[in-house]
């Protein structure tokens, strides 16, 4: 007998816009994609209609392709309307690379997080915690191979390099707030985990939510400890997070930021909570089969099982940590550190 099949999301586009295109997603909606320079070949934007214009829900990385890609649509997509304001989900590049470009241009304002403002201009100024130095020093001390921590030294500030400009000022958005775009009123979701203060736009009336990168469709969200938090445990902020859009309807459109858009809420944060909660008892049972204490770095293989190239091992020792921390702070882990000041984690 055939054994059922899993239930699965619905993707009533199977096909995302073409570079330069736009697929209208819902009424007033369009969906533009852009393209990015890493294994995550893309990141989805939101253009809302105004009366007299658009709103525009992340930016894309500050690079010369999306620009270029970005003056084909100021021709052809926003028909000569300009942009009257820029929603930045999160502080990441691929986010706000382009929101200094296209608010100048445009005279238009950006609204965002307070956390994510200041971690941007922190992150280009390389200030308190945010500085390449400290994030290599933090890794260093989970393990990670003097080869990998050369390799990143010699990127300088990347961060720096992809958005090479913050907004100077910003209009704050705080939980509970709701944000007026594309002719309604968006309730905001506010997010921890994956940044300091992600903000998600959920359109009930519509049956629309912008989740930016906190409801991804096919990939888990990418958690890490970063040196300005060390102890901290971003998981379990991040899966506290997520069960923040089980209230909305069953039926709401999710529009994420990688991916295909989909319908099925409450099946995806189900099958995020049941990826971790796999990962976390692997990982357990990895630490207490290992002979002596292990380091993030070693536990990479168990939560990665495939070859990663030096920008998917900077993101995985992130998460390595992550998951260990939440191990630590939950008491299914002890931490010490060597005489070398090596942090390791036992059963």
């Amino acid at each position: 007998m055939n054994a059922p099949q899993p239930p699965a999301l619905d993707h009533p586009y199977a096909t995302p816009p073409a570079p330069g295109a736009t697929l209208e997603v819902a009424p007033g909606i369009l969906w533009v994609r852009m393209p990015l320079p890493f294994a995550l070949d893309h990141i989805n934007l939101w253009l809302l209609a105004e009366a007299d214009g658009w709103t525009l829900v992340d930016c894309g990385i500050g690079n010369a392709a999306t620009r270029d890609l970005w003056t084909t649509h100021f021709g052809t997509t926003l028909r000569g309307l300009p942009l009257r304001k820029i929603v930045a989900t999160h502080c990441h590049p691929d986010h706000l690379g382009n929101a200094a470009w296209l608010s100048a241009r445009f005279d238009c304002r950006v609204a965002m997080s307070l956390g994510e403002f200041l971690a941007a201009h922190a992150l280009i100024d390389a200030r308190a915690a945010h500085t390449p130095a400290d994030t290599l020093a933090l890794f260093r001390a989970h393990g990670m191979s003097p080869a990998d921590v050369a390799g990143l030294a010699a990127r300088g500030n990347h961060y720096a390099s992809l958005v090479p400009e913050a907004p100077a000022s910003f209009d704050r958005i705080i939980p509970g707030d709701t944000v007026r775009a594309g002719g309604t009123q968006w309730d905001t979701i506010f997010g921890y985990g994956h940044s300091s203060e992600h903000v998600a736009l959920a359109d009930v009336a519509r049956g629309v939510l912008i989740s930016g990168d906190m409801l991804l469709p096919r990939i888990s969200t990418n958690v890490s400890v970063w040196p300005s938090d060390p102890d901290g445990d971003p998981l379990g902020r991040f899966l506290a997070s997520i069960a923040g859009f089980l209230p909305l309807p069953a039926d709401t459109l999710v529009l994420p930021s990688h991916g295909l858009p989909f319908r099925g809420i409450a099946l995806r944060v189900a099958q995020l909570c049941a990826h971790h909660d796999a990962r976390l008892a692997e990982l357990e049972a990895a630490i207490r089969a290992a002979p002596e204490p292990v380091t993030a770095a070693q536990m990479i293989p168990v939560l990665f099982r495939r070859e990663l190239d030096l920008q998917q091992r900077f993101f995985a020792i992130g998460e390595s940590i992550a998951h260990l921390n939440h191990l630590w702070c939950g008491g299914r882990a002890r931490r010490t550190a060597d005489a070398g000041g090596t942090l390791r984690f036992s059963g």
